[in-house]
């Protein structure tokens, strides 16, 4: 039995301290299954994009007076958080040959090999050549020699991203699970005082979020599902990526409605210029593991010095406290060391372990990063002060539990792309992806800038 998707959504909006009639303008349609899953991913995903949506529409009420409607096809919503897209026809290669799931000694043991030195650290680990030659065969034998938890173990201690596969019960005995259960699943803390900073009226023909400033230092999917939320919303979204760090293929969808600027903050001056353009932005988006940013000078008290009034919005694996708070991890890691993986498998009645059919915990967070910055935002337009909104992969997990099991989640009729496709031009080329699930009802979502690469704008704001 699932959480109806009204009651998830009016359980959000109302823990955001936001104004309860809003929910009476959000149109919720569709039903689980959407997607072969025994989890409300559908809901999870058509739940969290209307809350990002509605709080916008809140925000466009306060600068113009304009009451929107929001609306969300469930299925459109889980369809987006597949990420489709097609550069010139042609889909990219998303995973890396040795990323997935293997069967140890004892258990089974996950893998993330999408950035060259997370599988040649790996690699090294278990004794294998280093590089691309390595094929998926050789890893197979000898994490067959290998416990699950050890190398698990072995990995995090050398900074590595791999997870050992638990059930629900094992998740729920570890530390960390009680660390994640004591979180909000959207934090929003103010963090320091400072006046209102007040918006510029908008026109009713705007969208909600136009000249909303938001620097984006995120480079998976969460983070940079957030910021293209809000650029989907009119927002100015800057793109920051270190020119010493590599991207996932993914980045040409999430890229869509962005500014994208070099900086480099292993430098003073680089360090020095995201200061610049922070003290004139609104919102601040960072996927940082938690006190790595800090260690560069932005943490949140000297972003909120540096900017008073700033939200700041911090995206974590397993949040930030507890034995795990420091540890990495990416969707599918997380899908597996908290018991999603061996769930689905005895859902289908299969041995494998069986991942759920998108990153739902990516983008659900993404989606509720979006929300908790605009509901921060919405707070303190109308009293002030800096604020901090802090989201885990690992809550957003536990947030798909609390929406309950789909019984025959497994017979969802086949997914069909072709009618929420939208084609654009890009830096890449054409770029063909799905259109924004988020539905409002005077100022259609969208992207007016196209995705492009890291660094095709200066580190300089627009005017608004």
């Amino acid at each position: 039995m699932t959480v109806a998707a009204a009651t998830a959504l009016e359980s959000l909006w109302r823990a955001a301290a936001l104004p309860a009639d809003a929910l009476q303008h959000a149109t919720l349609t569709g039903a689980d299954p959407v997607l072969p899953s025994s989890f409300a991913v559908g809901g999870a995903a058509q739940v969290s994009f209307a809350a990002a949506a509605l709080a916008a529409a809140e925000i466009g009420q306060l600068r113009n007076g304009l009451r929107q409607r929001v609306r969300v096809d469930m299925r459109h919503a889980a369809l987006e958080c597949c990420g489709r897209f097609t550069i010139d026809g042609v889909a990219p290669q998303i995973w890396d040959k040795l990323a997935g799931l293997y069967a140890c000694k004892t258990g089974w043991v996950r893998l993330h090999t999408n950035f060259a030195h997370h599988r040649d650290g790996v690699l090294r680990l278990l004794g294998l050549p280093e590089g691309a030659q390595t094929e998926r065969a050789a890893v197979e034998a000898t994490l067959a020699n290998w416990d699950a938890a050890a190398f698990e173990q072995a990995a995090t201690d050398a900074g590595m991203v791999v997870a050992a596969l638990r059930s629900f019960a094992e998740w729920d005995a570890h530390p960390q699970s009680a660390a994640i259960a004591a979180q909000p699943l959207v934090a929003i803390e103010r963090i320091g005082d400072a006046p209102p900073l007040t918006l510029p009226t908008l026109p009713q023909s705007s969208r909600p979020l136009n000249g909303v400033r938001v620097l984006d230092l995120t480079r998976i999917l969460a983070g940079p599902f957030c910021g293209r939320t809000l650029a989907a919303c009119g927002a100015d979204v800057m793109l920051v990526n270190s020119p010493n760090l590599p991207n996932i293929e993914a980045i040409v969808d999430t890229s869509r409605g962005k500014l994208s600027a070099w900086c480099d903050l292993r430098t003073a001056a680089g360090r020095d210029a995201l200061r610049g353009v922070l003290r004139e932005a609104d919102i601040f988006v960072q996927g940082y593991r938690p006190g790595a940013l800090a260690g560069l000078g932005f943490a949140p008290d000297a972003v909120a010095q540096a900017r008073p009034g700033i939200v700041m919005v911090s995206l974590s694996a397993y949040g930030e406290t507890g034995p795990w708070a420091g540890k990495r991890g990416f969707d599918s890691l997380v899908q597996t060391a908290t018991g999603f993986n061996q769930a689905e498998a005895r859902a289908v009645g299969a041995a494998q372990p069986r991942a759920l059919p998108m990153q739902i915990l990516d983008m659900a967070s993404g989606a509720l990063m979006a929300f908790g910055a605009q509901a921060a935002l919405w707070r303190q337009q109308r009293e002030g002060g800096s604020w901090h909104v802090r989201v885990s992969l690992a809550r957003t997990g536990l947030w798909l539990r609390e929406l309950g099991r789909v019984a025959d989640g497994f017979k969802s009729p086949a997914a069909d792309f072709a009618e929420v496709m939208e084609t654009s031009a890009s830096g890449w080329g054409e770029l063909s992806a799905v259109r924004p699930a988020a539905e409002f009802s005077h100022t259609p979502a969208g992207y007016v800038r196209p995705a492009m690469p890291p660094g095709s704008h200066p580190l300089a704001w627009p005017a608004r």
